[in-house]
This record gives structure tokens, C-alpha cells and sequence, in this order.
């Protein structure tokens, strides 16, 4: 499993490890489907398997190393399966907006405003920083078939703010863009991943800047900010089906975003996929990966990982 310290991108950058595959088959050119249960371990390795898993499912949460273009390849098919399924009753939730820039989503998404007018007006460098063309086969689906799309994200200041004075810490102002009850998990593994993260690589651990629970309360008040706007979107439109574009660490141990939004909503099925480096698919799913959430899905991560122009436009015909 690799750490995914979350909070980094908005104070320093630490490094990862890669999973060591065993030998079945190449990964190199697509996605693919080298995807098993998270709690059994079954495989499910075929576009097939793949599609009756989306198509029961009501909230799908595909997490992604986010510059890994191949992770929001595979996210793209999980969004072309529910687009099957459902039609036009799909909304897409992005991690990479934050929500005060709903409405400029909502313009860009109804083809209201031109790709260059949306990264201007979503200033997307400093909003989120990765190359948009590493998303943009997502966001063409999108327009294409005028789906829905949700700006999840809580404004960098706020998280920034929790890490640093806690929620406590924050104004009645700034308080309006969290949930009236933010939970502060419990889920031990969960809590231990989150201590890895704080502990921190190299000479510049987290504990030089926050105490841990600030920084706890951070994530927390993250992921619930994030999972109530998801929530609060299924309860108000019955019958739609969701995609939930995050990062892994939002996604691991379903105890992230998707412990926010099974709080908040009622007979909703969910299933999250936890997106895991690996160059060949692995013949059995290594111990380390159980439970990281419903299903893992492993995907070739080059060294290499912006995309070229060819790839986007391969993804962008694929998904017509």
C-alpha cells in the first residue's frame, strides 16, 4: 500500500513507495480490469465483472494517485458504466474544485463557457495545480452528455486553518462550509494511517507545524465537508448514481468520504475502489491490500505520467 499524505499538497510533498506485482499480465497500455475484492480477494478482471459492480451501485468512489493519468482512465470507465446505466441521472463529484466555484462548474459543464474560460475562471493552476488535461477526458464526457457535475472541495484556507488552530479555531464565516456536525472518526486503522502521514518523511515532519489532533480534525473536517455536499445532492435527486473523483486517501478504508455520505443518506450502494501501482497484475491480491476498500484496482503507474496528446484524444474518442 502505498501513503498518500494528503494534507502534503497544501504544506510540503513527501515520497511514495510502489507495490511490488507479481508476474500475469501487462498493464502498460490501458486501465485494464486486474481489479479484486477488497475483503475477499476475488478477482473481478474483465470489463464485465467490472460493469455489474458499477451498475448496482448507487455512490461509486474510484480514488487516484492524482498524477497518474491511467487512474482517471479508469475512472472514466466507471463513469461511462453508470452513464449506461442510468442515463442522464449521473453526477460526477471532483475533489479538484473547491465549492464556491460551483456555479462555474456548472456553466463549464453545460457548455456555457469555453475549457480556456473554465481554467481561468476556476483559476485551475492554483486551485489545484495538476495538469488539467490529466482530467479532461472526464470533464468532455461530462459535457458531452450533459451530466451532472459537483465541486466537492472545501477552500484550501479552511483545511489549512484546522490544521493549524482547529476547528475551534475557525470563524462563524468559515465555519458555514463544514457540516453542522463534523465527526471525528474513530476507525483505528484509519487513525493509524493518518498518524504515518503526520509523523512525516524526511527532515520536515508534520508535528513541526501542528499538533496531531489539529490535524486529524482537518482531515476529518475535510472528508465530511466533501461527503455531506455528495449526500446532499442523492437526497435531493432520487434516482441519480454518483461518482466520487478524490484521492485515495479519501477513499482508503471506506472511512473517509464514503463513511460521510452512508451517514448522511439511507439505501444508497455504495462501492469504492482503492487504485494501487502495479506494472503486471498481480496473480493473487497481496495481503496488505485487504480492506483498503470495496474493491483494489491495480494499474500500471509510469514513471512518465503527464499525458501525451495522443492519449487524451484516444480517451476522449473512447468515451463517446
Amino acid at each position: 500500500m502505498k501513503t498518500l499524505p494528503f494534507l502534503l499538497c497544501f504544506f510540503m510533498t513527501a515520497n511514495s513507495s510502489a507495490l511490488e506485482a507479481q508476474d500475469t499480465y501487462n498493464l502498460n497500455d490501458t486501465p485494464g480490469f486486474c481489479i479484486f475484492g477488497g475483503w475477499s480477494g476475488k478477482p473481478f478482471s474483465d470489463i464485465a465483472a467490472f460493469k455489474s459492480i458499477i451498475w448496482k451501485s448507487d455512490v461509486v468512489y474510484v480514488g487516484e494517485t492524482h498524477d497518474q493519468f491511467k487512474d482517471h482512465l479508469a475512472q472514466l470507465e466507471a463513469l461511462k458504466a453508470l452513464r449506461e446505466a442510468r442515463g442522464s441521472k449521473v453526477v460526477v463529484g471532483f475533489e479538484m474544485l473547491n465549492m464556491t466555484l460551483q456555479p462555474v462548474l456548472d456553466d463549464y459543464a453545460a457548455g456555457k463557457i469555453t475549457e480556456e474560460e473554465f481554467l481561468l475562471k476556476s483559476d485551475w493552476k492554483k486551485e489545484w495545480g495538476f495538469d488539467f488535461n490529466l482530467y479532461k477526458p472526464l470533464f468532455d464526457f461530462i459535457r458531452e452528455n450533459r451530466l451532472n457535475a459537483l465541486a466537492l472541495n472545501l477552500p484550501k484556507k479552511i483545511v489549512s486553518k484546522i490544521a493549524r488552530a482547529g476547528l475551534e479555531g475557525l470563524t462563524p464565516e468559515e465555519k458555514q462550509y463544514l457540516p453542522e456536525k463534523v465527526e471525528i472518526t474513530k476507525h483505528k486503522k484509519y487513525i493509524a494511517y493518518m498518524k504515518d502521514t503526520f509523523d512525516g518523511h524526511g527532515d520536515n515532519p508534520m508535528s513541526s507545524m501542528f499538533t496531531f489532533e489539529n490535524y486529524l480534525a482537518s482531515m476529518c473536517a475535510w472528508n465530511e465537508a466533501m461527503g455531506s455536499r455528495l449526500a446532499d445532492f442523492m437526497n435531493k435527486n432520487p434516482g441519480y448514481s454518483a461518482l466520487a473523483v478524490v484521492g485515495n486517501g479519501h477513499v482508503i478504508y471506506n472511512a473517509a468520504i464514503p463513511a460521510s455520505v452512508k451517514s448522511r443518506t439511507l439505501k444508497l450502494r455504495h462501492a469504492s475502489f482503492y487504485t494501487e501501482d502495479a506494472a503486471l497484475c498481480p496473480q493473487k491480491m497481496p495481503d496488505e491490500a485487504k480492506n483498503l476498500a470495496n474493491y483494489i484496482w491495480y494499474i500500471a503507474h509510469p514513471k512518465n505520467a503527464e499525458p501525451d496528446k495522443a492519449q487524451i484524444t484516444s480517451a476522449a474518442t473512447a468515451a463517446k
